[in-house]
């Protein structure tokens, strides 16, 4: 009786994963969208993802999502939870809530169209076409969410290759926040921060393209978060 009063009570309520899934191409942030092939909001731009199947796990359907759009079965360098949103007009099929995932990996290739999507690309984050849903709000958080954590986490090391320069990691922290910063100051910040990079011991090839010295190559350190951190210029103002 009880469950039958329930059942009358509460509406059906479905859950979907979708991901936020960032990469630097060309010296821009881009994110993964997706063209819808099927209602609602056919022929739109959307984040990949969909609905979780029976006795997946979250974390299992947002890499499953992925690597169908992308057409890799590897997991990304970094992947965490971004958050949840419900507004009840979200989906205009029934209540969905969906739990959003970040993404981050360095030089991923094209990908391709997963079972529900008609196109898939890469597109520059501040250059997006309109987006189903509420997309466009989980980008600009997932976007913002990992600005910040360039501040406070080594996760810039996530979108570098398994050896880097200090211009290379600089090139990242500029793409990723949009905003050029001092090289200078930069490479002192970065070697100052205890565990943040290790050397390797190795140079490039080549020197620069101004033919100057051969620039020394570095790799992850053991640092899980950033101290002292490595401030945005803005709010390293703001902070003085």
């Amino acid at each position: 009786m009880e469950d039958s009063l329930a059942s009358r009570l509460h509406a059906p309520v479905a859950v979907t994963v979708d991901v936020v899934a960032l990469t630097i191409r060309d010296r821009r942030l881009h994110v993964l969208i997706v063209e819808r092939d099927a209602e609602p909001y056919a022929g739109s731009w959307a984040l990949p993802g969909g609905f979780l199947e029976p006795g997946e796990d979250l974390a299992e359907a947002a890499t499953r999502e992925l690597a169908e759009e992308r057409g890799l079965g590897t997991r990304p360098a970094h992947i965490e939870q971004l958050g949840s949103y419900g507004d009840p007009a979200r989906d205009p099929r029934m209540r969905v809530v969906s739990v959003s995932y970040l993404a981050f990996a360095p030089d991923l290739p094209d990908p391709r169209a997963g079972a529900d999507a008609a196109t898939a690309g890469w597109h520059a984050v501040d250059d997006l076409p309109p987006l189903a849903f509420d997309h466009a709000r989980i980008v600009a958080d997932g976007v913002e969410r990992a600005r910040a954590k360039l501040e406070y986490t080594p996760l810039a090391t996530a979108f570098a290759g398994a050896t880097f320069t200090v211009s290379e990691l600089r090139l990242i922290y500029e793409t990723v926040w949009g905003t050029r910063l001092h090289a200078g100051n930069f490479h002192r910040k970065v070697l100052s921060v205890p565990g943040f990079v290790e050397g390797t011991g190795e140079t490039t090839e080549t020197g620069g393209t101004r033919g100057g010295p051969r620039a020394r190559l570095y790799r992850a350190g053991d640092a899980r978060l950033l101290h002292p951190p490595l401030l945005r210029p803005a709010r390293e103002e703001a902070i003085r």
